[in-house]
């Protein structure tokens, strides 16, 4: 049964499986656009790499400028890394338009198996408890699946811009 989990060390091997699946496309919701995947084939940097994702959360860590604290979550089943959700604690400019309160990535070998809905029903919860109470999603127009993913999780419409759907959940 998947799960969400804050990164872990011990994924070390399936993490770098299911990254590497993406072939250098953008995986949303993952935090890695910093670190070069040949450099996380080292346990060392691995490490460092979690340890970065985990203490993302937390406010007084620094970031670039325009990144919001955020907090990092991996989808598994028992010990393989399905993919990444990102919540993102605040919006700014770039997030309200395009990016959303969370994103989330499945590796491909692993989608269309409701991987994604589910790991949307668990991450919201999670953003009340951060205290976003209305939460922003966001995906590419022609992303049918990730509309969908959306949908079933309660999002509601509100508009298009720049190519990006934008919905807004609002959990009970």
């Amino acid at each position: 049964m998947p799960r969400l989990i804050a990164p872990d060390v011990s994924y070390h091997s399936s993490w770098l499986e299911g990254s590497a699946e993406f072939d250098g496309a953008h995986r949303d919701g993952a935090g890695a656009e910093d670190w070069p995947l040949e450099e996380l084939d080292d346990d060392h940097s691995f490490r460092r790499f979690v340890d970065a994702l985990v203490n993302d959360a937390r406010p007084e860590s620094p970031r670039k400028p325009g990144y919001v604290p955020c907090t990092y979550l991996w989808i598994v089943d028992g010990d393989t890394f399905l993919g990444s959700l990102a919540i993102r604690h605040e919006l700014n400019d770039f997030l309200l338009n395009e990016g959303g309160h969370i994103g989330y990535s499945v590796r491909p070998s692993a989608r269309r198996r409701g991987h994604a809905a589910a790991a949307l029903a668990s991450a919201l919860p999670i953003a009340l408890e951060l205290g976003i109470s209305r939460i922003l999603l966001t995906c590419d127009e022609d992303n049918a699946g990730s509309r969908a993913t959306i949908e079933k999780n309660g999002g509601v419409y509100e508009d298009s811009r720049n190519g990006k759907r934008r919905y807004w959940i609002e959990p009970a």
